[in-house]
């Protein structure tokens, strides 16, 4: 697996999963009815802000991940990233990968933090890998995510300092 910068062309292939994601509603607090254009502004990144995709050896995109300072001003010590694996491509450590180019990429950037606002409580799966790799529920939100099966959940804030 090789976790490269996104192109223009990159979103032709994340938009079919994106979109999958996206309008289950179960995981991410976009509208779950985001067209393609306005979704390819809040994911594709420019500099100095980053997004990137994992590819395979033959080049199929197999997740994402977009990474950027948390807050401007005073508070732009602080990283942020979010992540989407092709669940055609899941449980294959994409996600793991993903997670720890952008650590490396807040670590080099000069960052002192990486901090998620928004983790669902209910994705057991995210919380429980970005606690492996170092982070901590530094606050949840009760009932602060609609889960469209589960109902009201907590929406977790994480952090993890570099």
């Amino acid at each position: 697996m090789l976790i490269r910068e996104a192109t223009d062309d990159d979103w032709a292939a994340i938009w079919p999963f994106f979109h999958r994601i996206v309008a289950a509603g179960d995981t991410f607090t976009f509208p779950v009815d985001l067209d393609r254009e306005t979704g390819r502004g809040w994911w594709m990144y420019t500099a100095p802000n980053r997004t990137v995709v994992a590819v395979d050896e033959a080049g199929t995109v197999l997740g994402t991940a977009k990474m950027n300072n948390n807050q401007n001003g005073n508070g732009a010590h602080v990283a942020s990233a979010s992540y989407m694996v092709d669940p055609a491509h899941g449980g294959r450590g994409v996600g793991r990968a993903l997670v720890e180019h952008t650590l490396d990429w807040a670590r080099a950037n000069g960052f002192r933090a990486m901090q998620f606002n928004a983790v669902a409580a209910s994705n057991v799966h995210a919380v429980r890998l970005y606690e492996r790799l170092g982070f901590t529920v530094v606050g949840t939100v009760p009932e602060g995510f609609r889960h469209p099966e589960q109902g009201y959940v907590g929406l977790h804030v994480m952090h993890c300092a570099l």
